[in-house]
């Protein structure tokens, strides 16, 4: 039990982190797409240049360390990946599409780790670490962050089957990055089909 609160304990850290999304939304309701853009390709530049010192410089970063999953020891951490996925996604989407998707990137993917962890029970065959009760968290959470931004139900419940199916399969890729592109894909590929009236 210990080593469960304990794990716990980590995630609710790693994923507080995540929760600085919320800041982008903000922010993009006041700044411009090129204004927003710009802070975030700097923010990303300062998240590599830290990767830099930490990767290659050996360098432990107080606090920082801690943050970080078993497999980003060695490797890119997710917060490098999301700006990227951030950046792409407000580039290509509309705004309300690369809101929502960036949202069901961390907050929606925080719920799936967390609930998953905490009260999973129903483990997903072959799918390490997975639980039906995590997906599900994500689901529900996912088609709320979609209710405040689309009008759209069917995008809504699109996108957020989208990101957490991505969420649910991806191992050993980056769902920080993959999230974003692919639920903004297909929610921006849907209203445009919806609006020719081809559906």
């Amino acid at each position: 039990m210990e080593a469960q609160q304990f794990d716990l304990k980590r995630e609710l850290q790693r994923k507080t982190v995540h929760v600085t999304s919320v800041l982008i939304v903000i922010f993009y309701f006041f700044l411009s797409r090129q204004l927003i853009l710009l802070v975030l390709s700097l923010l990303l530049i300062i998240s590599l240049v830290v990767e830099f010192a930490r990767l290659e410089l050996g360098l432990k970063l107080p606090f920082f360390h801690k943050l970080y999953r078993e497999k980003e020891r060695d490797s890119l951490s997710g917060n490098v990946f999301f700006l990227m996925g951030a950046i792409i996604a407000i580039s290509v989407f509309s705004k309300e599409i690369a809101l929502a998707a960036i949202l069901m990137a961390t907050i929606g993917d925080a719920s799936a780790a967390i609930f998953g962890k905490r009260f999973g029970k129903t483990w997903i065959p072959k799918l390490k670490h997975k639980a039906v009760e995590g997906c599900a968290a994500e689901f529900i959470v996912d088609v709320l962050i979609g209710c405040i931004f689309i009008n759209s139900l069917l995008v809504i419940i699109v996108m957020a089957g989208t990101a957490t199916i991505v969420e649910t399969i991806v191992n050993k890729m980056d769902d920080n990055l993959l999230i974003p592109l692919f639920s903004g894909f297909s929610g921006q590929i849907l209203t445009y089909i919806l609006s020719t009236g081809c559906l």
